[in-house]
């Protein structure tokens, strides 16, 4: 199920980044993600820090600056929360070019944007390094619930006929002279939506029913989830980012 799915941010490279399995990639990126949020917002060295370790990373990957900032984007709206915070916290009062700004808000902004964007960053390289199908495998090695899994390896499987779906009914709806871009029309564009609702629903069924026929017991075969034992080599290459992330996060908590 889902064998050789690759999600859009996937980039087919050769790498040593690419090569380690994906548990050894997930840990590493979530234990990242934890030394970041852990650090005290004051101890700006260590998110330039942290920056450095994502830079070399990406440069391992072969994972191109560009292609990071592109999809970086989707953190546009936590960004103008971040610039916002500065004119609307309380607290005490700094001026910047004759502009009031509140001290708490500066320091807040500051924390929201230098560690979502450090998250957002490390999450696309674990993306970008792993296809959708060793992602899955891997959040089963780590013991993630089957039903999380598999709910998820469904979903991904039947999204790209599900839109292909959904595109054959709004040519059928243009066909008919239906405009989706007027007001008066929105009650056939929500009658299309539970009309494909129904038909996924009904395709979950004949898809759940053919997997039982053929010996389905709620457990995905192991060729699709496993994905296989990690060596001590890989480990140990896989753990260097976190463990000095951690190391500076450290530094940063002591000297705060």
């Amino acid at each position: 199920m889902a064998a050789g799915h690759a999600h859009p941010l996937y980039l087919d490279h050769s790498s040593p980044v690419h090569r380690l399995p994906p548990h050894v990639k997930i840990t590493a990126t979530v234990l990242f993600t934890v030394a970041v949020v852990a650090t005290p917002r004051e101890a700006f060295w260590a998110f330039g820090g942290y920056a450095l370790l994502l830079a070399a990373v990406a440069g391992a990957a072969r994972v191109p600056p560009g292609w990071l900032l592109k999809r970086s984007m989707v953190e546009v709206p936590f960004v103008a929360l971040a610039l916002l915070l500065p004119f609307l916290a309380a607290g005490e009062q700094v001026s910047w070019l004759g502009v009031a700004m509140s001290r708490e808000g500066l320091y807040g902004g500051w924390n929201i944007l230098a560690k979502g964007t450090l998250g957002v960053l490390a999450s696309l390289l674990l993306a970008g390094t792993t296809t959708m199908r060793d992602l899955l495998a891997g959040l089963d090695r780590l013991h993630c619930p089957q039903l999380v899994t598999q709910i998820a390896a469904f979903m991904l499987r039947y999204l790209d006929v599900l839109a292909g779906e959904a595109r054959r009914m709004r040519v059928a709806r243009l066909s008919r002279g239906d405009d989706p871009r007027l007001l008066w029309q929105l009650r056939g564009f929500a009658g299309g939506l539970g009309a494909l609702f129904l038909r996924a629903f009904e395709r979950g069924e004949r898809v759940y029913l053919a997997m039982l026929s053929r010996g389905y017991t709620g457990r995905m075969p192991v060729a699709l989830r496993d994905a296989g034992a990690a060596t001590t080599g890989q480990w140990a290459a896989a753990s260097a980012v976190p463990m000095a992330a951690a190391a500076m996060a450290a530094v940063a908590v002591l000297t705060s």
